[in-house]
């Protein structure tokens, strides 16, 4: 008898283990509007300065991927950042890769 309930009590550790895992793999990822934290000097020269807004369909997200039509400004003195207007939006980028990292407000 003794045998037979830890015998039972293996089994359903190992499936209660087993369906736990299972549900932490499919889980979808979360998505956050998470925020770059940039130099104040990015911030303010960005918001200082003025060239035309361009139309972009869709939304202008952190993570979206601007298309090689919509010019990107470099801002001096700060290699990892470049900026542009969009939808008459301020949008910092990663200028690499073109992914908007921050829509200024």
């Amino acid at each position: 008898m003794r045998k037979t309930l830890l015998a039972a009590s293996a089994a359903l550790m190992a499936l209660s283990g087993a369906a736990y895992a299972q549900t932490v793999i499919t889980q979808d990822p979360v998505v956050t509007n998470s925020t770059v934290v940039l130099p104040g000097e990015v911030r303010t020269y960005v918001m200082e300065q003025s060239v035309p807004s361009v139309s972009y369909e869709g939304p202008v997200v952190v993570g979206t991927t601007l298309p090689e039509a919509v010019e990107i400004h470099t801002i001096q003195d700060q290699p990892s950042y470049a900026y542009t207007i969009v939808n008459d939006q301020r949008v910092i980028v990663n200028p690499q890769t073109r992914a908007v990292i921050q829509v200024l407000e």
